[in-house]
Parts: C-alpha cells; sequence; structure tokens
C-alpha cells in the first residue's frame, strides 16, 4: 500500500510547486505576474524579438509532436511494456505491443490536443524555445532552462508563465485513459503515475530539442587532427 502511494504524492509535490517555481524562477511575484525573465534565460533572448505563436503554427507543433517523435517514443514504451509485460492483460506477441503501441500513442495526441487547444485561449505558446551557446560555461542554464519550460510556457507578450494548460491537459488526458484500459493499469494510482511520466518525458523532449543540435553540428563538423 505504501509503494503505491508513493507515486500520488511525488504526483501531488509536483503540481503543488510548479507553478510557484516558475514564477520564482521568473522574477515574478504575486503583484507582478507578467514580470519578464532575464534575457540571459529569457526562452525569446529579448522579449522585444518574440514573435507570437499563431493559429497555424499551433497547428504544426501539434502535429509534429504527435507525429515522428510521438511515434518514436510510443514504439520504445511499448516495446518496453510488452518486455515485462504491462499490462498483464495482454500478451507479449506482437498483437499486444500493438494494443500498447495504441495506448501509448492515444494518449499522447490527446494530451497535446487539450494543451494546444486551452492554450490559444489565453495565449501559451507550448513550443520549446532553446537557450543555445556553448556548454561550457552555460551548462548549469540551458539544464536549468530545460527543466523550467518543463512546467512553463511563454505568453503572448514573450514572458514566462506556469504551463496551465499542460497542468490540465498531461492529468485529464491520462485519468481519460482509465476509461478504457485494462483493470490492471485503470486505478487513480495509475493515472497520477502516468503523469508523472508525462511531465518527465516533457522534460526529457525539452532536453533533447535543446543540446541534440549540439551534438549533431559537432558530428557534422569532427575535430581536425594534426
Amino acid at each position: 500500500m505504501g509503494n503505491r502511494m508513493q507515486p500520488r504524492w511525488a504526483l501531488v509535490c509536483l503540481l503543488a510547486i510548479a507553478p510557484s517555481f516558475a514564477l520564482a524562477e521568473s522574477g515574478q511575484t504575486a503583484g507582478n505576474a507578467s514580470a519578464p525573465l532575464p534575457a540571459a534565460h529569457s526562452p525569446a533572448r529579448s522579449i522585444r524579438d518574440y514573435v507570437p505563436i499563431t493559429g497555424n503554427e499551433r497547428l504544426q507543433w501539434y502535429l509534429r509532436s504527435t507525429g515522428s517523435a510521438a511515434v518514436s517514443s510510443s514504439i520504445l514504451s511499448a516495446a518496453w511494456s510488452t518486455a515485462w509485460r504491462s499490462p498483464c492483460e495482454y500478451p507479449e506477441t506482437w498483437g499486444g505491443f500493438g494494443k500498447r503501441y495504441g495506448l501509448a500513442i492515444s494518449g499522447v495526441a490527446m494530451g497535446n490536443g487539450i494543451e494546444v487547444g486551452l492554450g490559444a485561449m489565453w495565449g501559451e505558446d507550448p513550443r520549446y524555445h532553446r537557450v543555445g551557446g556553448p556548454l561550457r560555461g552555460n551548462l548549469k542554464a540551458r539544464v536549468g532552462h530545460v527543466l523550467l519550460s518543463s512546467v512553463t510556457a511563454t505568453n503572448r507578450q514573450g514572458e514566462r508563465m506556469p504551463a496551465y494548460s499542460r497542468f490540465i491537459a498531461i492529468p485529464s488526458s491520462n485519468f481519460m485513459q482509465n476509461a478504457w484500459r485494462v483493470g490492471s493499469q485503470s486505478s487513480v494510482n495509475d493515472a497520477l503515475l502516468r503523469t508523472l511520466y508525462g511531465f518527465l518525458g516533457r522534460m526529457g523532449g525539452n532536453a533533447f530539442n535543446e543540446f541534440w543540435p549540439d551534438f549533431r553540428r559537432r558530428n557534422a563538423h569532427p575535430p581536425s587532427t594534426p
């Protein structure tokens, strides 16, 4: 019982501290909820550089985030679950893999749809904006930006705000999945654990977007040998 309660308490703590953490890191206070981040940490580098996301760009974000990236992560998730036979109701066969993949990709598609739809109502930009720059001397700031961007978004003015639509979308989609998931994965704790994984997955996606261009550029131009 104690072990099954741990995911619930971990998620409760995450949901409780994330918005206040985001505001604190952004230099915001209760009386000044739109104070911009310092330029070194701003996802748009400067509020003057930020161009609000358009409706077409929202659609493109949804298609990309529910496309190749989600397909790849869902395949890995389904393969891992099949190897460990989770849920136990599905066999360790290609048919069982297909069912697990369907669950994974449908959850991502539904969560992204809720986030992009709600975010459009109050101007949240779901895109991740890289900090970039050299790794040496800038790694801490970039890692901090990855973590912070997992629970924050950019508003129409290019200022940091808690990602309210994400805090609604990820839990909602995972609790709605309980309606068609098998019995061993349809409890409240199961939905909370999937929600926690959802935020961790967003964090991993941010890290990939932040650092993959560096590794790709390094491999494309290897250092010359004397």
